[in-house]
């Protein structure tokens, strides 16, 4: 039986809020990847990158990506560039369902637009910011997905009774 739900894509998909609906519908702990991480290290993301640079954080997420990947009844919503690491990609599709949240850059900067928190965005060109990451990320996000679900349009509710009925179905299979 699968008892963990791990949800990646880029920033702005809605991981973090569909993934707190998810854990309630399913009875499972709900966990962020990277508010782990400022739990852990008592500071926020960006003071991390700050300090150690993306290599850096990128080392502390794997270690904690490995942790929480392990644990049962979970729903776990990653950083969007947890993916970058072959290792985190691999363990994510070993250990559990893998949900690829797909979201446009023109939403992606509707969601964040106001978001001081997000290191990599903060650039003189967020939309081109945004293309470049989305080049290079969405393929390792297809690599490892069970299911893909488009977040762009649909209010949250629906987009959760999507996810839940195609986990349901793997379940069962």
């Amino acid at each position: 039986m699968l008892d963990r739900l791990f949800l990646v894509g880029p920033m702005g998909a809605g991981k973090t809020s569909l993934g707190k609906l998810l854990a309630t519908a399913l009875d499972f702990r709900f966990v962020d990847s990277d508010r782990e991480i400022e739990e852990l290290t008592g500071v926020d993301i960006p003071t991390i990158f700050y300090y150690e640079g993306e290599t850096g954080f990128r080392l502390r997420e794997k270690e904690v990506i490995d942790q929480l990947t392990r644990e049962p009844g979970i729903v776990l919503a990653t950083g969007g560039g947890s993916v970058l690491d072959p290792v985190n990609r691999e363990r994510l599709a070993a250990r559990g369902c893998v949900v690829y949240l797909q979201v446009s850059v023109e939403q992606q900067l509707r969601r964040t637009a106001r978001d001081t928190s997000r290191p990599l965005l903060q650039v003189p060109d967020p939309a081109a910011r945004l293309e470049e990451i989305a080049r290079e990320r969405t393929p390792l996000y297809e690599s490892v997905a069970d299911i893909t679900v488009d977040t762009n349009h649909g209010n949250i509710h629906a987009i959760k009774r999507r996810i839940l009925k195609a986990f349901q179905e793997m379940r069962d299979a």
